[in-house]
């Protein structure tokens, strides 16, 4: 076995792992937060259109998953998200690839920028929403984040 061949196949484990990842999903939190809150602050009064007909500013909140899928389940998509943090933590451990701790990261990131919503915004379990381009459920940067991060990972096992 080659040391290049080597390194690759064995889990990177241990406090090596955590930098990279706790850094994208720190990253990605404090963006979906301060992309959120600005949302909050100047979407009030009503919608922007950015690009008419194609991206829209619109402040919405959604008590259902990323893209507004399955409505009306705050509680159960929290679980979810506590879960599926935990359990890219845990995994994270056994990863060979570093290339994988930044997409990891990006749905960590925005999982937990969704369940911060819904645990200290005050929206009765509701994420707030607000990028629309009318041809998709309005979004918000943690949604982005978690549907790059998957198909990042998705590309990388390809």
């Amino acid at each position: 076995m080659t040391p290049s061949s080597e390194t690759t196949s064995r889990p990177l484990g241990g406090r090596a792992v955590y930098p990279r990842l706790l850094a994208t999903a720190g990253t990605v939190l404090v963006f979906d937060q301060i992309t959120k809150q600005i949302a909050l602050e100047r979407l009030t009064q009503g919608p922007v259109d950015v690009i008419p007909g194609v991206l829209t500013l619109r402040l919405t909140f959604n008590s259902g998953g990323a893209f507004g899928i399955l409505q009306g389940l705050p509680g159960l998509f929290l679980i979810f998200t506590l879960v599926v943090a935990a359990a890219i933590l845990l995994w994270a451990r056994t990863v060979t690839d570093p290339r994988w701790f930044v997409p990891l990261g990006m749905i960590l990131g925005g999982g937990v920028g969704n369940a911060w919503d819904r645990l200290f915004r005050g929206f009765d379990g509701r994420v707030v929403d607000f990028v629309d381009l009318h041809v998709w459920p309005v979004f918000n940067l943690a949604d982005s984040s978690i549907t790059l991060g998957v198909v990042i990972i998705l590309w990388l096992g390809a």
